[in-house]
């Protein structure tokens, strides 16, 4: 719909439509109201303008349906209009779970991109069409915002943290990739695009560029290199708590409140591991705020969600449970 239209990209994903129709729908109801009152407007002050010196207005003694209509009516609106608007955020805010992820890195003034199996990109993103991405995001400055037109996706993009956003290209081509939030003098230079490829096409791009090693290769070897594995054994023996399974699960703190390992969870664990301590270990782990930046802590992320669970069967209430002699051991993941 109005695809030649500057102000109307083109429509190249699964969420595209379902965001025009909430705005064209908000629109109509602006663009009805504006004209219904303006014409009111006119009519009445053409209607009882007043025509004499000594014309004197009627009392007005109220009327309680049109109070009734004139409340009813807009209430009934705006809640369509909460309930649409929902159903379209929950949408862009909850990615399906075969959704392949893909971790993005905010910096002035330009976008750098991992994808899974190692590639690396800047200022360029390749998807498949017709397959879920989502986008783990987060910067090493300033606040910035990834914005693809055509796909109806924006999220900000925030230091110490990380945000996501998802979309399933539905056709083949080039989209714009902006920052949308004024990020400092270039500001209006950090674009990119987006290349969405056929699903085979995809796979010949992966497969040709050079061979590099998966983020969870990756971030196998800094695990071993800052000899996180010493620590967090899989046998649950060491230091820290096992890993393996981790993600995803509810564990329990020592001050008793229930968490998501996540990734922004994961992320607090390895920069700032003493503010929430697991119970059971103690605070020990030391900080690797500074020895690790955020391409590094992607492939660590990635590494640990790559860890399968072991069999061993553990405590629905606390799926890292500490070994009998962990009273002195770690907190963190």
């Amino acid at each position: 719909m109005f695809s030649g239209f500057p102000l109307f990209p083109e429509q190249a994903s699964t969420v595209a439509g379902d965001v025009d129709n909430l705005y064209f729908f908000l629109l109509a109801i602006t663009a009805f109201f504006s004209t219904l009152i303006a014409g009111l407007v006119i009519y009445f002050a053409i209607r009882y303008r007043r025509r004499s010196e000594v014309e004197l207005p009627e009392p007005i003694t109220g009327s309680t349906k049109l109070e009734t209509l004139w409340t009813v009516i807009p209430a009934i609106i705006v809640m369509v209009i909460f309930a649409w608007g929902a159903k379209v955020f929950l949408s862009l805010h909850r990615p399906p779970s075969d959704a392949t992820p893909i971790y993005v890195v905010g910096k002035q003034w330009m976008w750098k991109l991992q994808h899974l199996e190692g590639q690396r990109e800047i200022n360029e993103l390749h998807v498949p069409v017709g397959r879920s991405v989502k986008m783990i995001m987060s910067s090493e400055d300033v606040i910035h915002s990834f914005y693809i037109p055509a796909f109806r996706v924006k999220a900000d993009v925030l230091p110490g943290r990380y945000t996501s956003i998802w979309f399933k290209a539905t056709k083949p081509g080039e989209y714009h990739l902006f920052c949308a939030e004024y990020c400092g003098t270039k500001h209006s230079g950090m674009i990119g695009k987006v290349v969405a490829l056929e699903p085979a096409a995809y796979e010949t791009w992966l497969a040709g560029g050079p061979r590099e090693q998966s983020m969870t290769a990756r971030g196998q070897f800094l695990f071993q290199n800052f000899s996180c594995n010493t620590c967090h054994r899989a046998d649950g023996q060491g230091r820290g708590p096992a890993l393996e399974g981790v993600f995803g699960k509810t564990i329990i703190l020592q001050n008793g409140q229930k968490v998501v390992v996540d990734d922004n969870y994961l992320r607090e664990s390895i920069l700032t591991p003493a503010s929430k301590v697991l119970a059971g270990y103690q605070p020990v782990m030391p900080t690797f705020q500074g020895q690790v930046n955020e391409e590094a802590l992607a492939q660590l992320l990635g590494y640990i969600k790559s860890l399968a669970p072991q069999a061993v069967t553990l405590p629905a209430t606390a799926p890292l449970t500490p070994s009998p002699r962990s009273e002195s051991q770690n907190s963190r993941p």
